[in-house]
């Protein structure tokens, strides 16, 4: 018998909601990868809730040579790794390392979506939410009729009101623990 969860599916971006993201940079090797605080945490308490989670992340840093496609998977290995061992999990990972805004895939397009719909034809964009930290992750959530959710400090009060969002969270621990409470 199927394990019924309460909600569809979590798309996450990546840089800074489940790691700290570089100012200025990428991360370009485990050794740069760290995890948000609490990330971890909210990771299993998250896993628990949904059917899906799905990372959909702009890696750029491929695009323009900065780190190859066999470092991003190394990168990428580590954190499904420290995910598992701590009770989360990650159905899959969608990267656009294109530097063309207008590639389907880049974020705020919404061709990593598409793909996860198609590899998992289960997942209904109404029934999810997306977690991000960025006003594009905001974007690509509207264009595909995802309801979002803002997480992190980058943006001032006036900036958050102007985002048709479904909640703001500082980070995605207190998300995890808000869902998890209801």
């Amino acid at each position: 018998m199927e394990n019924i969860k309460p909600y569809n599916t979590l798309f996450l971006d990546r840089d800074g909601v489940i790691n700290i993201q570089r100012k200025g940079d990428y991360v370009k090797s485990v050794d740069e990868f760290v995890f948000m605080e609490g990330s971890l945490e909210a990771l299993k308490i998250l896993s628990s809730l949904f059917t899906y989670l799905i990372i959909v992340t702009n890696q750029r840093g491929v695009g323009r040579g900065l780190m190859t496609l066999k470092q991003l998977d190394e990168i990428h290995t580590f954190m499904l790794r420290m995910i598992t061992s701590e009770g989360g999990r990650i159905d899959k990972i969608y990267y656009c390392p294109d530097t063309n805004a207008d590639s389907m895939n880049r974020k705020p397009n919404i061709g990593m979506a598409l793909q996860a719909k198609q590899d998992f034809p289960g997942i209904d964009f109404s029934k999810s939410l997306l977690a991000g930290d960025s006003i594009t992750d905001m974007q690509f959530a509207g264009k595909a009729g995802i309801p979002a959710i803002l997480i992190g400090n980058k943006y001032k009060p006036e900036e958050i009101a102007r985002l048709n969002i479904q909640g703001y969270y500082p980070d995605i621990l207190t998300f995890a623990k808000h869902l998890d409470k209801d």
